[in-house]
């Protein structure tokens, strides 16, 4: 995937009036942060930004041109409208490219497995992992093949193929895949034992009290 950029301009008036005026006018309010820079309010096209913000993660690595300036940044968050879903602002955090940076990295998992195909079940608890590196080093994404994954087996954070220059910072135990054995139907000579054991006091109390006629004679 080439890097996306998006060409934004520099918005000097701040203020709710000012993000309506500009949300009519087809353009999101926005702004660039980070550790050392002080934040620069810009405004994006909407429609620019629609567009090329699909199949960006937060892990994502993009460039935000302002007036001929480029930024590195994550896409760090963006407010919708609950009504119609439209953005209302979106939020950038601008990177510095020798750094050290910390993030989390979305996992793909793909294939179908051999435990499944034999009556398994499939879980996948685990979404993204944390790591740390230089913005250069690190990953997009993390695609993890599970075709050969068979009942009773798992894959974990630590089975994960990471460049060497890329630190991982969850917990290596954690469980990215596995497949379990399906949970067997109750059996229906199971379900019989319950139903005579709930119909034996009756049967019960019925023979008690033949024998307690047969003593009145």
């Amino acid at each position: 995937m080439s890097q996306v950029v998006f060409s934004a301009r520099n918005r000097v008036n701040g203020g709710s009036g000012e993000a309506r005026k500009l949300r009519r006018l087809g353009r999101i309010p926005a702004v660039i942060y980070g550790r050392k820079s002080e934040p620069l309010s810009i405004d994006l096209d909407a429609r620019d930004f629609m567009n090329n913000v699909k199949g960006v993660s937060e892990s994502t690595i993009v460039k935000v041109e302002v007036n001929g300036q480029i930024h590195e940044a994550f896409v760090k968050d963006t407010q919708r409208d609950i009504r119609d879903g439209s953005i209302l602002h979106v939020d950038f955090y601008e990177i510095e490219g020798n750094t050290i940076l910390r993030a989390k990295v979305s996992v793909h998992i793909h294939g179908t497995p051999i435990g499944v195909r034999e009556g398994g079940v499939l879980e996948t608890p685990l979404h993204d992992i944390e790591v740390e590196c230089l913005p250069r080093d690190l990953p997009e994404r993390i695609d993890v093949d599970i075709t050969g994954l068979k009942v009773n087996q798992s894959i974990h954070v630590r089975d994960l193929a990471l460049n060497e220059r890329v630190k991982l910072v969850s917990n290596p135990d954690q469980v990215v895949a596995l497949v379990k054995f399906a949970k067997a139907e109750a059996a229906p000579a199971a379900e019989e034992t319950v139903a005579e054991a709930v119909a034996a006091p009756a049967g019960t109390a019925a023979a008690s009290a033949g024998t307690d006629k047969k003593a009145e004679k």
